[in-house]
């Protein structure tokens, strides 16, 4: 027996699986002790990321003793930056588990054209406004593994590609919003491309190849 999915607007809370609902929540607390983790290397390192070397504070109000670095960053700002990466497609989720239903466009909103958005604006930013720091590093923060091998690399191919996986995710989010046929698999395959930033996706995906779309 199949579920239908919602497609435009609704009034209940749509429910996630118990595995992806506990991520949602485990993710959100990671966006919070991360942000935590990244203010605390401002009062130990006198410049905890050199890409933005005015990110510092007086001396006075710094603790006596600084952070080792794990490449060009402290370990707490390390932790912090991955901890975002990791928990930052559990706003979507989280977004949709609330205000989902009573949106424009339910599901495909949360979980597909907006990390499609993020995606498409995280790569514009790393490849033309983020200060790159010299030599790349295997620690460098992406948020898809694409785009790590590009921030790891500063080779532009990859950058590249990670538009046109971006490219691929608005393609699916217009075939959803059309209500076409396929739109689950281009979806699902725009999320497998884009993790960890697509997981929402690759659920929206998978639910929309497996049930029926109304």
């Amino acid at each position: 027996m199949t579920r239908t999915l919602d497609h435009r607007y609704g009034t209940a809370h749509p429910s996630l699986p118990a595995w992806l609902g506990r991520y949602t929540t485990l993710g959100l607390y990671g966006l919070l002790v991360g942000t935590g983790l990244c203010l605390l290397a401002l009062i130990t390192n006198p410049v905890p990321d050199p890409s933005f070397p005015w990110a510092t504070l007086p001396e006075s109000v710094r603790l006596p003793f600084e952070q080792p670095r794990i490449e060009h960053w402290p370990v707490s700002y390390t932790i912090g930056i991955w901890l975002w990466i990791i928990g930052f497609p559990s706003l979507f989720l989280a977004g949709y588990r609330r205000y989902g239903t009573r949106t424009p466009f339910g599901s495909t909103l949360w979980l597909a054209g907006l990390p499609t958005l993020a995606m498409g604006g995280w790569t514009t930013y790393c490849r033309f406004l983020w200060p790159k720091l010299r030599p790349p590093t295997w620690n460098a923060p992406s948020y898809t593994f694409v785009c790590w091998l590009y921030c790891s690399s500063y080779d532009v191919t990859w950058s590249n590609t990670a538009y046109v996986v971006a490219l691929f995710g608005i393609v699916g989010t217009i075939l959803a919003v059309r209500r076409r046929k396929g739109a689950g698999y281009v979806l699902l395959g725009f999320g497998l491309l884009a993790l960890p930033l697509g997981l929402p996706a690759v659920y929206e995906g998978y639910r929309r190849t497996t049930q029926t779309v109304t």
